[in-house]
């Protein structure tokens, strides 16, 4: 039985998704036979987030099909254009973004794309990134005197960063990321993430979807974007963000906040009454600005998006218009 998609309402003549309800979307699992484990699921599940197995069966499942066929479609186009034209067509990495908020899940969907992704037989190799590596040194951001604003567009090397999305889509043989350490709240030196012709490479990270700026000369310049074949944006609102992420919070201060190594150590001996109202500060002051003005507005980008409710389910799909 096919699902037909349903339109958002009155601005559906315009808008550029089929929204399709969750129960529609779920019946496309039937289609794809790459079931996991609940002990798969436990291993990559985030802090945080309660996705089960039924909802991978529901959600993610389905969109590991649908990124199976936009992977075997971009092969056949290069296969043709190579007959087309007198050069051979070299196979490069099909790349993935995910982009959202802190808080939202979108780690948790990157690493449950890539685990699905590399039971495809035609996608065996499937790498993850974040974009988290891109950031400048602490030391750099004190230096710039931007270290409250880590997380928005300028506290990235964007030219490092471009710089490897562009050779991985080049079809370079070797290309490595830097690695950042949650723990300690910065990059880790001597560490890289090796990168070598994966069939499919995920990029995850908050900014992923910016677009392209004008450079000093007036003209555009290349933004990351620009190099992605698929994209997801893993949404739900505001409020919701925010509890989730104070949740969060509270709960790494139990854990790994009690690491002497940790950045975040000094907030590990607060009550749950300062706890919360720090978390609410730097909610307030960093994550709630960062989402409403950088990450937010890149929604529309994308070229599926995930819009969950306040339980951490993914309620609706929102697929780009072919």
């Amino acid at each position: 039985m096919r699902s037909t998609p349903r339109s958002p309402g009155a601005a559906s003549a315009v808008s550029p998704f089929d929204e399709i309800p969750r129960e529609e979307w779920a019946r496309l699992s039937q289609q794809t036979p790459l079931p996991l484990s609940e002990q798969d699921v436990a291993k990559l599940r985030g802090l945080g987030d309660r996705v089960d197995l039924e909802e991978v069966d529901a959600v993610y499942r389905p969109i590991s099909r649908l990124l199976n066929i936009q992977v075997a479609a971009a092969q056949q186009l290069r296969l043709a254009r190579g007959d087309f034209l007198p050069q051979r067509q070299h196979r490069t990495p099909y790349v993935i973004a995910v982009a959202g908020s802190v808080a939202v899940g979108k780690s948790t969907t990157a690493r449950l794309l890539r685990e699905l992704m590399a039971r495809w037989p035609d996608t065996p190799r499937v790498q993850l990134v974040t974009t988290d590596g891109f950031l400048y040194p602490n030391a750099e951001l004190e230096k710039r005197g931007i270290m409250h604003r880590k997380g928005f567009p300028e506290s990235y090397d964007r030219r490092r960063l471009l710089r490897f999305v562009s050779d991985v889509k080049a079809g370079v043989e070797r290309t490595e990321a830097p690695v950042y350490s949650h723990l300690t709240y910065d990059i880790v030196e001597d560490e890289s993430v090796v990168v070598e012709r994966p069939d499919v490479l995920i990029l995850e990270g908050l900014n992923v979807l910016q677009p392209s700026r004008p450079r000093r000369d007036g003209r555009m310049g290349l933004a990351v974007s620009d190099f992605f074949d698929f994209s997801v944006y893993v949404d739900a609102r505001g409020e919701d963000v925010q509890r989730w992420y104070i949740e969060r919070f509270l709960q790494l201060r139990l854990t790994a906040f009690n690491d002497p190594r940790s950045y975040f150590r000094r907030y590990a001996d607060l009550t749950d009454e300062e706890a919360r109202e720090t978390a609410q500060r730097i909610w307030r002051s960093i994550n709630g600005p960062n989402l409403s003005e950088n990450v937010l507005p890149t929604r529309g980008r994308a070229d599926l998006v995930l819009r969950k409710d306040g339980r951490h389910r993914v309620q609706t799909v929102l697929l780009r218009k072919v």
